[in-house]
């Protein structure tokens, strides 16, 4: 007996701007029990799709159909902001309108599952980029779903982790839908793609591994392409000659008209090829001017061992052009060492007076979410930018002309990220300090962020758990925690 559709869209259209759809007579199956990746490039509707199966968006008209009982759990790509100062343990409560008294014991046993090991009265703030991560998977899967939606999880996880994950998916027996941009990961336990069109605002449905699937699709618009082409041709063709016989007369202007119509069937016959995701250009960071001697001196650094904080000497002095990998095992206090360098009052460590920051932080806490995107970018800007080029700098990190008036919370995971580089850019920064710069980002735009980073003519430190990625960086230095 064939598996049951445990989700299905019918002809959903789905827009946040009136006549400007996000998705168009979107429709696709998913049976019960299958593994399924949502892919298109950011600003396409992945989360939007999300949010429709959640009920937490309706569409304008078609449907969105959940099994009659079917529970669903959401691991999003970030902790929310108000959840910071939670507990571990309320953290969990608040997945229950009514807490449980198995909390803690469903708490373990979902823990156990990510490879997580936390106290519970710690604050979800408190923990690594990668113990949020695994915590977020947790949160999802506490209710027991029966749909598991899945976004960008194996951001910040490192290669244990990752592979933790996998064997976990490919034994977990419910609906699985996942958005990454890892292709490595996705092709291990996957069994299909939903492939949304930015372009046409509409869903395609393949049956098959990652890789096959993406090969398939690379493969038919290379047909449609051809096919364009010769329509193409016949068009052109036609169109000289009704523009010839339309001057002439009686029969010979009738053969231009049916020529014309015919000319005009054609035309909508052209396949719309899709266009692949496009990719940033090339951008630089300009350094702030006069910096010399040392911009960040380093004297003690704290670091997680048996979940507590202890402080470890170092003498370590960062100077101008030193690019620098601050590396070691989740949960040992990396990022909480780049929060700790940006606060107002760093313990163990100084930057020089006067000294610009340039903060890339992973989960866009520098970010004002209530801002519009063209203002996020003009308060960011050192020397005052006109409305011209802080739009063309925009547009080349695709953010488009009808993105500024957004508020900035509205953007996807992926444009918060390109916006965070773009504000980069016009801050003129004399210190860079990247938390994982590539959570969210689309790997076609990462060679670019790299070249970027290494043409960086001022110090740079730098947190990833992105192996290629730091190999494509020149650095000059590691400080790896997990030594001390």
């Amino acid at each position: 007996m064939a598996e049951e559709v445990v989700l299905r869209f019918d002809e959903v259209i789905f827009e946040y701007i009136h006549k400007k759809p996000i998705l168009k007579d979107a429709s696709f199956s998913i049976r019960s029990g299958s593994k399924f990746t949502l892919m298109g490039q950011n600003g396409a509707g992945k989360s939007t799709i999300f949010n429709l199966i959640k009920g937490d968006l309706k569409p304008k008209s078609g449907k969105v159909s959940v099994s009659i009982g079917a529970t669903i759990g959401t691991a999003r790509q970030t902790i929310a902001r108000e959840n910071l100062n939670l507990t571990v343990e309320k953290y969990f409560a608040k997945s229950f309108e009514i807490k449980p008294a198995n909390l803690l014991s469903r708490a373990s046993k979902v823990m156990a599952a990510v490879n997580l090991e936390v106290p519970y009265d710690r604050k979800v703030g408190d923990l690594s980029g990668g113990q949020q991560a695994r915590l977020l998977l947790a949160e999802a899967l506490i209710v027991e779903p029966d749909i598991l939606l899945l976004d960008e999880p194996t951001n910040n996880l490192d290669k244990e982790g990752i592979d933790h994950l996998l064997e976990f998916l490919i034994m977990y027996d419910k609906t699985v839908m996942v958005i990454s941009h890892d292709a490595d990961f996705l092709n291990c336990f996957t069994e299909g793609v939903i492939y949304l069109d930015i372009f046409s605002q509409q869903t395609e449905m393949y049956v098959g591994d990652y890789y096959s699937v993406v090969e398939e699709i690379a493969k038919r618009v290379e047909r449609e392409q051809m096919k364009n082409a010769q329509l193409q041709k016949q068009i052109i063709d036609r169109k000289e000659k009704v523009n010839f016989f339309a001057h002439k007369g009686g029969k010979l202007r009738k053969l231009a008209q049916k020529m014309k119509e015919e000319t005009e069937e054609l035309e909508e016959n052209m396949v719309d090829v899709r266009r692949e995701d496009k990719t940033i250009r090339k951008f630089e960071i300009p350094l702030q001017e006069d910096l010399s001697g040392n911009i960040v001196e380093i004297r003690s650094i704290k670091i997680i061992k048996k979940h507590e904080a202890v402080t470890k000497e170092l003498e370590k002095d960062i100077t101008k052009k030193m690019h620098v990998i601050i590396s070691g095992p989740n949960g040992i206090g990396k990022s909480t060492f780049l929060r700790n360098l940006v606060s107002e009052k760093p313990e163990g460590l100084k930057i020089a007076h006067g000294v610009r920051l340039g903060y890339y932080s992973q989960d866009f806490s520098n970010l004002d979410l209530e801002q519009t995107v063209f203002d996020s970018l003009k308060t960011s800007a050192f020397n005052i930018e006109t409305e011209q080029d802080i739009r063309s700098l925009a547009a080349g990190f695709l953010l488009s002309g009808s993105l500024m008036a957004h508020k900035v919370g509205a953007l996807s995971e992926g444009q918060k990220g390109l916006l965070a580089f773009a504000r980069l850019v016009l801050m003129r920064p004399g210190l860079l300090v990247l938390d994982e710069p590539t959570n969210h980002i689309n790997f076609r735009h990462l060679p670019i962020i790299a070249e970027a980073i290494n043409n960086f003519e001022g110090p740079v430190l730098i947190v990833s758990h992105m192996d290629e990625f730091v190999s494509s960086l020149k650095l000059d230095d590691e400080i790896n925690l997990g030594k001390y």
